[in-house]
């Protein structure tokens, strides 16, 4: 693959306390960057478990008059920021803790950024957003699979339009991201393994963008490799805690690497995800081998050079194609879109959408809305 631009911006994430049991270093963390009165972003599915109350009263016990918002959906919405910056206010915090999956670390992400800017979400960016303004996060990621703990952006989907909207600031990574695996170990086998194969669609996808970024290509590898060793153990055992220590990892490391890009299995999951409030991370696993079948005629040798550092038995874009595949029944992963009663009701509008997301900036070719439409339609009925 040839590369167009050999001028780039390099990032690499925050402090990343890493282990079973440090989440007794959350009143610490909170302290360390000056928080007296955090507030603590999760959702609702979360918040009614133990977790998050010894949490809070771990910093409440710490002398923090630490607080809870939990109204976040599975796709957060700016409506469920803005709610969350009320909160914040009411509250007079000072801090925001960032505990859960993508989708609350992502509003978490958000009330930080802008609860006291003077632009709206839709406006947030680099030069718009008072860098001094935004308040310091501690993230505790409670799956392993979207890496928003060590991201420089958010997905969020406006309420309005029902467009997934991806707000980016340099300065949007928690400043300190507590992995704790034993925060995982409830988590059921399904979403274990949607998750985790989100984990390996920001590898994968990191891996075969056109852009120059060697070191996160060599993550974005060794990501691959943690997933195939680690996500079938962490599915099929729960309580397995090296397996989801591991998989806290790759998930960590697929963010990271997607700062080289990310692809057309990620603008047609923002769509459908979109507009039918699906998850994100099964969507991703579905459409993942339809879309490296889309993408095969400019990624064979990529995909030959994953297959040789997986040491799959075919060392070829076959080999990885069968990898994904296999991976995903030996999950109970579906193999088309309508086995999550997606129908073609949407297929232009899918097209179009997929055309204009962000994330197809960086596939390794470019589609139109027709040829989306017809990827769509393929995952939709299972024609590889």
């Amino acid at each position: 693959m040839e590369i167009k631009s050999y001028s780039m911006n390099w990032h690499y994430p925050t402090a990343v306390r890493v282990g079973a049991g440090r989440i007794s270093e959350l009143p610490k963390a909170c302290r360390q960057l000056g928080m007296t009165s955090p507030l603590l972003v999760t959702d609702p599915g979360l918040a009614a478990l133990p977790m998050v109350e010894a949490s809070l009263q771990l910093c409440r016990d710490a002398g923090l008059q630490a607080g809870l918002f939990s109204a976040v959906k599975g796709n957060p919405t700016g409506g469920n920021v803005a709610d969350g910056v009320a909160a914040l206010k009411a509250g007079q915090h000072d801090g925001v803790i960032a505990f859960g999956g993508g989708s609350a670390i992502d509003a978490a992400k958000a009330i930080a950024l802008v609860a006291h800017q003077e632009c709206t979400l839709w406006e947030a960016g680099p030069g718009t957003v008072d860098a001094s303004k935004m308040l310091p996060v501690v993230a505790v990621p409670t799956t392993a699979g979207t890496g928003s703990e060590v991201g420089q952006a958010v997905v969020i989907t406006d309420d309005e339009s029902h467009v997934k909207r991806v707000i980016f600031h340099q300065k949007m990574v928690p400043a300190i991201v507590i992995l704790d695996p034993e925060l995982t170990v409830g988590l059921p086998a399904k979403l274990t393994a949607a998750t985790g194969m989100d984990a390996l669609a920001h590898n994968l996808e990191a891996f075969c963008a056109p852009v120059y970024h060697p070191m996160a290509e060599g993550i974005a590898l060794e990501g691959m490799r943690l997933v195939k060793d680690f996500l079938p153990r962490a599915t099929k055992q729960g309580d397995d805690i090296d397996a989801r220590l591991q998989m806290q990892v790759a998930s960590s490391m697929g963010a990271v690497a997607f700062q080289r890009g990310l692809g057309g299995i990620h603008a047609v999951s923002h769509s459908l995800g979109a507009v039918y409030d699906a998850h994100h991370g099964l969507l991703n696993a579905i459409v993942m081998p339809y879309m490296l079948q889309a993408n095969r005629p400019v990624i064979e040798d990529e995909m030959a050079r994953a297959a040789r550092y997986l040491d799959l038995p075919k060392q070829n874009f076959d080999g990885m194609l069968d990898w994904v595949l296999d991976l995903r029944a030996e999950l109970g992963i579906p193999h088309t879109l309508a086995d999550i009663n997606i129908d073609d009701a949407q297929a232009e509008t899918i097209g179009a959408m997929s055309a204009k997301d962000v994330a197809g900036k960086t596939n390794p070719q470019r589609y139109d809305a027709a040829q989306y439409q017809a990827i769509f339609l393929k995952a939709l009925r299972g024609e590889l």
